[in-house]
């Protein structure tokens, strides 16, 4: 209950003048107050409107949307809203997004690294088999925060895995060995 209400609901007991002296109101901020009640009553229904409006958005989200996606998801849907308006109301009524989580880089190359040449430019097609071979290495996250490195070789042309290695090491050795199964299913591997 805020000091104005206060006045409002006591007055006809003590007074208008003397409530406003003890709470230290000035009576033409009361007076103000009073007249401005029809806006606030429609500002708060608005608000209730929106705030039904962002509930549903939200929830068909899957509840993962935050205020930026929802002010755009409400504007395509033709209603007029600023994005600081949906982060007040959601604030308010305890609706979050779902935030993600930073990705983690687990490769960072050293300052003096060697860039190797692209010997396929950007090419990954191939007119026969065996013409050409791609690799890469990716990361599998386990509990605990943990990863296996999975490694790969792939021909460019049938797009077959051609050899595999999972480590939990990102060591030389991983690709070696992916690299040597790719040999023993091809018999070779095309340079």
């Amino acid at each position: 209950m805020s000091r104005f209400e206060f006045v409002a609901d006591h007055r006809g007991a003590f007074g208008m003048k003397r409530l406003c002296t003890v709470l230290n109101l000035s009576r033409s901020g009361f007076y103000r107050w009073l007249r401005t009640a029809p806006a606030r009553a429609a500002k708060k229904a608005a608000d209730a409107a929106l705030t039904r409006r962002i509930r549903t958005v939200h929830t068909e989200s899957g509840k993962t949307y935050g205020a930026k996606r929802i002010t755009a998801e409400l504007r395509a849907g033709g209603v007029m809203v600023n994005r600081k308006c949906i982060e007040r109301l959601m604030c308010q009524h305890g609706i979050q997004g779902r935030r993600l989580k930073r990705r983690h880089r687990t490769t960072i190359p050293g300052p003096a690294a060697q860039a190797v040449p692209d010997l396929l430019r950007r090419n990954f097609t191939a007119p026969v088999p065996d013409r050409a071979s791609v690799g890469d290495i990716t990361y599998l996250p386990l509990a605990g925060g943990r990863f296996l490195y999975l490694a790969t070789v792939i021909d460019v042309f049938s797009h077959r895995l051609l050899g595999w290695s999972m480590a939990d090491h990102m060591r030389a050795e991983l690709v070696t060995d992916a690299l040597n199964a790719a040999i023993r299913t091809r018999g070779f591997i095309r340079q």
